[in-house]
């Protein structure tokens, strides 16, 4: 998969910031001008009639080489049962198992940045099950090394993090379905910076993610036109030392989006982004932590045209309050993304 653009910001990106979050993984609007983005070499296939391998390898735009994916899966357990081992993005919220070439819109929505600093992606095994039901229903839940943020420092021996989650989803009628989830995501950090500033936290962050998508096309066929709505909410709550003071902090954030193809090969959406952090104590005015009575949010409206399933060219503006003292930032991002050889079908 190759992915590249084009981005115009009227602030300096160097520059982003949410006030009241510490950030961390790939959080921030990206480079300004010409940018390679990430680019994947994806491998995958069964290994025999009980297992599936695969791996994704990115290429950075800065000349980095690094293993996104690369996990095992089993096919052939009884009683519903799937399990997953290696590195890969965890199964909780919706967005967050998505690669990034199946996005709606050409960026990470705010509250991805600022709870998982962009997409949590660590080594780790997950276990899911899906009931013998006509409802669709899954839960599952898995452990990893603590390696990727929220967590930091591999805490607890290795095994700093861990989730649990559950999907029900289900046709409404020949054209529409649906699908919501929910999900729990606790994890362990030993002296985690902000996008490597000075300020430390040590101690357990606890995010609760809510999801809800719903689709519809005439009849069930995609092809002319289809309509898809998504949503997710975050709640969050943060306990421990923060510079070597006792610590407790909560935060929340959603994202809406709607995504409407209106003639074959033609989409436009729109997505709303906010995030909000509670006031803190005194003690904490001045560093990461001061969400400076601001309110971040951000507006998003793209349009795209595909040159078949494999090749997509997207235009998208966005209106971002994310700075404080209504700093705003103008944002045009013109982007390709094209994927060549065999791959699997995309999940829901």
């Amino acid at each position: 998969m190759l992915d590249g653009r084009y981005s115009a910001f009227s602030k300096d990106p160097n520059t982003f910031t949410l006030p009241g979050f510490m950030l961390g993984g790939e959080s921030g609007p990206g480079p300004r001008g010409f940018a390679l983005g990430e680019s994947e070499l994806n491998f995958s296939s069964n290994v025999d009639q009980w297992l599936y391998a695969a791996a994704t390898i990115a290429f950075e735009r800065e000349g980095d080489v690094s293993v996104e994916e690369a996990f095992v899966q089993t096919t052939s357990l009884p009683w519903g049962l799937t399990a997953k081992a290696g590195r890969f993005f965890g199964a909780f919220g919706y967005l967050n198992s998505k690669h990034r070439h199946v996005w709606d819109f050409a960026d990470v929505p705010l509250p991805y940045q600022a709870f998982l600093g962009g997409q949590f992606g660590d080594d780790g095994v997950e276990v899911r099950w899906v009931a013998p039901t006509d409802l669709f229903l899954e839960v599952g839940g898995g452990a990893s090394r603590g390696d990727a943020f929220p967590a930091g420092g591999a805490a607890n021996r290795g095994v700093g993090a861990w989730n649990l989650f559950a999907h029900v989803g289900d046709d409404i009628n020949e054209s529409s379905s649906y699908r919501i989830g929910a999900a729990l995501l606790q994890a362990r950090a030993h002296d985690r910076s902000s996008d490597g500033d000075a300020n430390l936290f040590t101690g357990v962050s606890n995010t609760g993610i809510f999801d809800a998508v719903y689709t519809w096309a005439p009849n069930g066929n995609p092809v002319e036109t289809n309509l898809k709505l998504q949503a997710e909410y975050f709640l969050r709550q943060e306990r421990g030392m923060f510079n070597a003071a006792d610590f407790i902090n909560h935060e929340q954030g959603f994202y809406a989006q709607a995504v409407y193809q209106f003639m074959p090969r033609w989409r436009v959406g729109l997505r709303y982004d906010r995030v909000f952090a509670e006031p803190i104590e005194p003690s904490f005015a001045g560093t990461t932590l001061d969400n400076m009575s601001h309110v971040p949010k951000r507006y998003a409206a793209m349009m795209d045209y595909s040159t078949s399933e494999f090749g997509r060219f997207r235009l998208q503006y966005n209106r971002d309050e994310s700075r404080p003292n209504n700093d705003i930032d103008h944002q045009v991002i013109v982007q390709y993304t094209v994927s060549f050889g065999a791959h699997p079908a995309h999940a829901y």
